[in-house]
């Protein structure tokens, strides 16, 4: 019985150690987060005047003293444009996804029929210039070389606080490579055939951040109402990850987050306090 029991307890031991090495963030040399803690506005401080990922609405953000979240991808003739949705439908009403019209083509549409245009990174980071942190969002499920390696080169020139995130580890694993000086994020939520098409079982490693093995992230941005799960508060908690809770829409939520030491990334109203 007692070489049964020892025998389990190995056992036991050793999944929660292989556990562990699956979800722990960057321990070595860990980026400098003090100044990226804090509330973003998330893809700015957008309005029904101000559309979201626009130039007034960030500018609005920065306004109020809040960092800004945003989001990136690529245009067809590879320019960086900030823009969170694959498809233009819901913010240009065109039946056209971003990937198939040049900047020049984008840059002639309007966001939910105002006079507000598509920005690219470069308009973002000079009108941010440096006064709030920013939390950059890259698009994608592969590390798109071009796109991971176009904004690094423009936010090697930038002089201000920021942090890249993103749902694929393989991108956070990019700049964890590339880019080590970068603090890195890895985005959680829980992730189903509903919303991810694809292997169940990958499925299932991005939602219990079973590849944090690949990226090593700095921080853990995770859904809102996730945060209180079990890999969460142990990366948080136990191995001193810092923790980002997204999208928080109401003050009671905004609060709870917030004495809970998590930097919050909320929308849809203005945060007191």
């Amino acid at each position: 019985m007692t070489v049964v029991i020892g025998a389990a307890v190995f056992a036991l031991s050793v999944i929660i150690l292989i556990y562990l090495f699956l979800i722990s963030p960057r321990v070595s040399a860990p980026a400098d987060m003090e100044l990226l803690k804090g509330a973003y506005a998330h893809r700015g401080l957008w309005n029904e005047r101000y559309p979201e990922n626009s130039l007034p609405a960030l500018k609005r953000a920065m306004e109020n003293g809040f960092g800004i979240e945003i989001d990136i991808q690529l245009s067809k003739d590879k320019q960086i444009v900030v823009f969170h949705d694959d498809d233009l439908k819901r913010m240009c009403g065109v039946s056209k996804k971003v990937a198939e019209l040049t900047l020049a083509e984008l840059k002639a549409l309007r966001l939910k029929e105002t006079a507000e245009t598509i920005p690219t990174l470069s308009e973002v980071l000079r009108l941010v210039h440096g006064k709030v942190p920013l939390l950059i969002e890259i698009k994608g499920e592969r590390a798109d070389d071009r796109l991971c390696r176009g904004a690094s080169l423009l936010l090697d020139r930038y002089n201000g606080a920021f942090c890249i995130q993103s749902f694929s580890p393989l991108i956070v694993r990019w700049f964890k490579r590339y880019r080590p000086n970068y603090a890195r994020g890895q985005l959680v939520t829980k992730i189903t055939s509903h919303t991810r098409k694809g292997s169940k079982t990958v499925n299932f490693l991005l939602t219990h951040m079973l590849t944090n093995f690949l990226s090593r992230p700095d921080f853990i941005s995770i859904n809102g109402h996730l945060r209180k799960r079990l890999g969460f508060l142990i990366c948080t908690k136990l191995l001193h990850a810092e923790g980002f809770a997204w999208t928080i829409r109401n003050q009671k939520d905004f609060d709870i987050c917030r004495k809970s030491g998590l930097s919050i990334i909320f929308e849809k109203f203005i945060p007191k306090g």
